[in-house]
């Protein structure tokens, strides 16, 4: 499939900001994250383009050269890739870093970093799900670490910049036209190394600690979906934002209730005489018991739709129906005087009581002579 254009695939100008870039791009990654598709190709597929735009726009260099040379610009040419995929080598930035020393990418290793996602599953009853429910769960985060401020270096004491690197989080090797960038070993891309430890957190920067938060779960959640609570995911870096927190939730099957979309589905047993002679039937629903008349000569696997009785839709307003399927029960054990009544029934029958039945013979009379 033909790349689209990166502008186009985040829905912004070409004049677009840094800022407005970051918030396209989070809004529609949300939109269409994994976790809140299961299955989903496409959303997955989308979700990969959102991610390889975002790669290209939020970087200054490669945005540049994005805004240049486009997908064919010769400069991509001659890598043993075709257009679309950066020559083969999966980054756009990898080529000028390797061949022309372009630093591409410390930037970003330099500036402020999103914290990563965390994910907690939540156990809900089926009933939960239908009414919705408030949650208090504890769950495991890094934080920064309070004495050191998240530095890394013991109080009284600053990270100094890298005696390797200078500060760029890069090493160079090489020169001419051949030079090689690569990340610096000594500080590991961030441009400082800590002389003195923090002994609180042995000089990373960020504890563990277990934390306490309230989710309310929206009336009609179905099994394996997804709730998104912003800003409570892992610390960012150098001052960048918190990750989020993707709480998914688990829906506990029911002992009499199926789901199907907002519809519920009930499979009830009926006798004989109450299909023969027709009955009121009383209904169990997740509020309280229904009445549902069924007319005489009712036939097992017969549906009937109670009205309003299913589970609401996640999007306010309409609310699904109740199914109930009913299913004729031939008894068993019967005595020899039950038995006996049953035979003066059926002989009493002229044979047009079953419909089924004389269409059946129908239109088996010469099959098989």
């Amino acid at each position: 499939m033909a790349k689209r254009d990166y502008y186009e695939v985040l829905g912004v100008p070409k004049t677009a900001s840094d800022a407005e870039i970051k918030a396209a791009y989070r809004k529609k990654a949300k939109e269409c994250h994994p976790d809140l598709h299961q299955h989903d190709k496409t959303a997955e597929e989308r979700f990969k383009e959102l991610n390889e735009a975002n790669e290209i726009l939020s970087d200054a260099e490669k945005r540049a050269k994005y805004d240049q040379f486009g997908f064919d610009g010769p400069t991509m040419q001659g890598f043993g890739g075709g257009a679309g995929d950066f020559g083969g080598f999966g980054d756009f930035g990898s080529i000028f870093d390797t061949f022309f020393g372009g630093g591409m990418g410390s930037s970003r290793r330099q500036g402020p970093m999103q914290g990563e996602d965390l994910r907690h599953d939540i156990a809900i009853t089926f009933e939960e799900a239908a009414f919705g429910v408030q949650k208090t769960f504890e769950f495991i985060r890094h934080e920064h670490c309070e004495a050191c401020h998240g530095s890394g270096a013991k109080p009284g004491t600053q990270p100094q910049t890298c005696p390797t690197c200078k500060g760029s989080g890069q090493v160079r090797r090489g020169g001419g036209f051949m030079v090689t960038v690569s990340t610096c070993p000594t500080c590991r891309g961030e441009g400082k190394v800590v002389q003195e430890k923090c002994t609180a957190c042995g000089g990373v920067g960020k504890v563990r600690k277990k934390r306490t938060a309230t989710v309310k779960i929206p009336a009609g959640i179905d099994n394996g979906q997804t709730i998104l609570m912003g800003g409570q995911g892992e610390p960012g870096t150098r001052g960048g934002p918190n990750g989020d927190l993707y709480i998914r939730v688990t829906v506990r099957p029911h002992k009499l209730f199926r789901r199907d979309g907002m519809h519920l589905l009930l499979e009830m047993p009926i006798t004989l005489s109450q299909a023969t002679l027709g009955a009121e039937l009383e209904v169990p629903t997740l509020k309280q018991k229904a009445k549902q008349r069924i007319p005489e000569g009712t036939q097992s696997g017969t549906e009937f739709r109670l009205k309003g009785q299913g589970l609401p839709s996640l999007r306010g307003g309409a609310v699904g129906d109740l199914i109930l399927k009913v299913r004729v029960e031939v008894p068993k054990k019967l005595t020899e005087h039950q038995k006996k009544l049953l035979r003066e029934l059926e002989e009493s029958l002229s044979g047009r009581e079953y419909e089924a039945k004389k269409a059946f013979m129908d239109k088996a009379r010469g099959v098989g002579n």
